[in-house]
């Protein structure tokens, strides 16, 4: 492929329109629901992601920041919306609404991606069976044609058959 941007526009290279959710989070004791719009994961995650790897900007405010925007894909946020320093008096984004959002940003950009055959665990432990931990490993197969441990030099120590 030549590397042209109607070339890329056919490969599906570029983001596209943000996706609409509906997100749902608990404030208190009332349910509230919102519709929000999610721009896919491209340039402009990539360098809120580039900007948190060299300490510019807080990773998770970065990477909402870059994906919640509206209809048009504007930017709702900014980093420091989210972690309140743009206003110390009203603070950070709620805990339980930060949640819903990265929540629906993993299912706009996990979309149609596959996933492993094996079943993931969240305590790190192995898929696999542990009935093989209770059973010795096999033993390595022979070392030499002669099964002797010997260099094969010549010590001297020659027997007649």
């Amino acid at each position: 492929m030549k590397l042209t941007l109607d070339a890329l526009k056919q490969a599906g290279a570029f983001t596209g329109r943000p996706v609409e959710k509906e997100i749902t989070w608990k404030q208190g004791d009332e349910q509230i629901s919102a519709t929000v719009y999610i721009r896919p994961m491209g340039y402009h995650s990539a360098m809120t992601d580039v900007m948190a790897a060299n300490g510019r900007v807080d990773g998770v405010a970065g990477r909402i920041a870059a994906s919640i925007c509206d209809e048009a894909g504007h930017p709702v946020f900014t980093p420091a919306d989210i972690t309140g320093e743009a206003d110390p008096e009203r603070g950070a984004l709620d805990g339980p609404l930060t949640i819903a959002l990265l929540v629906a940003i993993q299912e706009v950009n996990d979309l149609g991606k596959s996933t492993s055959s094996a079943p993931k665990t969240s305590s790190g432990a192995s898929s696999s069976s542990t009935a093989s931990a209770e059973e010795p490993s096999p033993k390595r197969g022979k070392r030499s044609v002669s099964k002797s441990r010997s260099s094969g030099r010549n010590t001297g120590n020659d027997t007649a058959a």
